[in-house]
């Protein structure tokens, strides 16, 4: 695992690169996903902000409790139950933003040695604060790379450079 300021700077930096990412999207290239069963950018951005707020509540327990369990979700599902294809791509980054910004906060706030608590995630097993905040820094790079892609793939499928 990388150092702990280095993995905060990465943590926080992830919504400014995303902002970045998806600066001039709008109209049908919000509903394009480069393949039949994948996620759409407005999908995407929508899982972002879920996950941040699952990542908020994971964060805090491992800070508050001994020992929690960590539960798992079903992302598909919740992709398909809660509207993520309806939702404003705006919004849920301005969501991403407001919950990442908060968290940032609380963990930079943290001696380095709350980093190595540790919970009980129900698919994975243990799992520190250091790399909860590992995972959710690398989360927001690798969508941000994907939505990339997907940005470059719709400027092809229109013929646009």
């Amino acid at each position: 695992m990388s150092d702990i300021p280095t993995l905060l700077e990465r943590y926080r930096r992830g919504a400014e690169l995303l902002a970045v990412v998806l600066t001039g999207v709008f109209g049908e290239e919000e509903e394009f996903a480069l393949a039949p069963g994948k996620w759409s950018i407005r999908q995407i951005v929508a899982h972002l902000a879920d996950a941040e707020l699952v990542g908020a509540h994971r964060f805090r327990q491992v800070i508050a409790e001994d020992d929690p369990t960590l539960i798992a979700y079903d992302q598909d599902r919740w992709t398909a139950n809660l509207d993520y294809a309806r939702r404003k791509p705006k919004q849920s980054l301005e969501t991403f933003r407001r919950i990442r910004a908060e968290n940032y906060e609380l963990l930079k706030a943290l001696p380095e040695t709350a980093f190595a608590r540790a919970g009980n995630h129900s698919e994975r097993g243990r799992v520190t604060l250091g790399e909860l905040l590992e995972e959710y820094a690398g989360h927001a790079e690798s969508h941000a790379r994907r939505l990339q892609e997907i940005r470059e793939e719709y400027k092809r499928a229109k013929g646009k450079k």
